[in-house]
C-alpha cells in the first residue's frame, strides 16, 4: 500500500468453488500434488499431511475491469483483482476458487492499475456498491459483461485437469459441483453465521454468510470450500449408489465395479471442519443439524458397505 493510502474495509466478500474428481487413476501423493499445484514459482505451495493430506496453491490474481451482476439491474463498474487459489484434498478431489472482497464505496474514476495491484483480491465499483442488490446478483448467473467468478475458477479448474502428471483415467464417473457464496459484514457484535445453504439445482449451491468485519477474505473462503467438498462427497456418493441400483436392477456387473471404486477412493474423505479456521468451525453446526450431513453420509457410506457384502457373499 503507498503512502497516504488508508485501509479499505469490505462490506462485501464473495465467490465461487469448482469441485471435481482428480482425472487420475490414482490418488496423488503429497510430492505430486505439490508439482501440480504450483502455480507461482515465486511461492511455495502449502502441504498439509495431518488430519489428512491437504495441498493448496498459492494465490493468483486477475485483474477486471467490468460491470458487477445486481439483482436490481444497477450498472456499477468495478476495477481490481480476484484473488483464485486451487486445492487438492486426499490426492483426488480438486477444487479451484476465486473470490474477492469489496468497499462500500470507491473513487468516482478510475485509479492507475499499480494503485489497485496493491490491494490483492480487492474489486473497488466506481462510486457507491448497491450492497444487497450486489450480494443477491452474485448468487445468480452473471450476465454478459458482468464480473464470472465461475469462469475465472473453471479456467484455473482446466489448466490444473490439462497437466502432464494426470493421466485421465478416472476410478468411476462423477459430477462436477459449484458453490456461490457471499459474506455480508456487520459492525454489530453478532455471532458469525451460516444463514442459508441452497441446492439451486444442475450442480449449482450457493452459500450466505454473516462474519465479523474482520474475518479475512481467505479463511471465508477456506470454510466454503470445506462445505464445497463435503457437499460434492455427498453429491458423488448418491449418484453412485443411483447408477449401482440401476445397473444391478439390469443385471450388469457394472454395478460392483462403481461401489468399489466409491469405497475405495472417496469413503476416508469424510472429515468436515478440519481445514476451516476455528473461530468459524460452528458455522457447521446448522448443516448437521438440518439436514443432517455426516449422518447422510453415513448412511450412504453404509449402503455401499452393505451392498458390496451382499455382492461378495457366496
Amino acid at each position: 500500500m503507498t503512502a497516504g493510502q488508508r485501509p479499505v474495509s469490505p462490506v462485501l466478500v464473495c465467490g465461487e468453488v469448482r469441485t471435481c474428481l482428480l482425472p487420475s487413476s490414482q490418488a496423488l501423493e503429497s510430492p505430486a500434488a505439490a508439482r501440480l499445484l504450483r502455480l507461482r514459482a515465486d511461492e511455495h505451495v502449502l502441504v498439509s499431511e495431518r488430519p489428512n493430506l491437504y495441498v493448496r496453491s498459492p494465490e493468483g490474481l486477475t485483474g477486471v475491469d467490468c460491470r458487477l451482476p445486481t439483482s436490481n439491474g444497477a450498472k456499477v463498474r468495478a476495477v481490481g483483482t480476484v484473488a483464485s487459489r486451487a486445492v487438492l484434498t486426499e490426492g483426488r478431489v480438486l477444487q479451484a476458487s476465486a473470490y474477492f472482497s469489496s468497499p462500500a464505496a470507491g473513487p468516482q474514476t478510475r485509479r492507475p492499475w499499480g494503485e489497485y495491484l496493491v490491494r490483492p483480491g480487492m474489486v473497488e465499483p466506481l462510486g457507491r456498491l448497491p450492497g444487497e442488490p450486489a450480494a443477491k446478483g452474485i448468487l445468480r448467473d452473471p450476465g454478459r459483461g458482468e464480473l464470472n467468478l465461475g469462469m475465472i475458477a473453471d479456467g484455473l479448474l482446466e489448466e490444473l485437469r490439462g497437466h502432464p502428471l494426470l493421466d485421465h483415467r478416472v476410478p468411476f464417473k462423477s459430477p462436477r459441483t459449484h458453490m456461490r457464496w457471499i459474506v455480508r459484514h456487520t459492525s454489530e457484535q453478532k455471532e458469525a453465521a451460516l444463514e442459508r445453504f441452497t441446492l439451486v439445482g444442475e450442480g449449482l449451491r450457493t452459500v450466505e454468510l454473516r462474519l465479523a468485519d474482520d474475518t479475512p477474505a481467505s479463511a471465508a473462503a477456506s470454510l466454503c470450500e470445506d462445505l464445497a467438498l463435503h457437499d460434492w462427497l455427498l453429491t458423488t456418493a448418491t449418484h453412485v449408489v443411483g447408477r449401482s441400483s440401476r445397473r444391478a436392477a439390469a443385471g450388469t456387473r457394472a454395478a460392483v465395479g462403481d461401489l468399489r471404486a466409491a469405497a475405495e477412493h472417496l469413503l476416508h474423505l469424510w472429515m468436515p471442519r478440519a481445514r476451516v479456521d476455528p473461530p468459524l468451525t460452528h458455522l457447521w453446526d446448522p448443516l448437521e443439524q438440518t439436514p443432517g450431513f455426516t449422518r447422510q453420509w453415513q448412511n450412504l457410506a453404509q449402503r455401499i458397505r452393505d451392498r458390496l457384502m451382499i455382492q461378495d457373499a457366496p
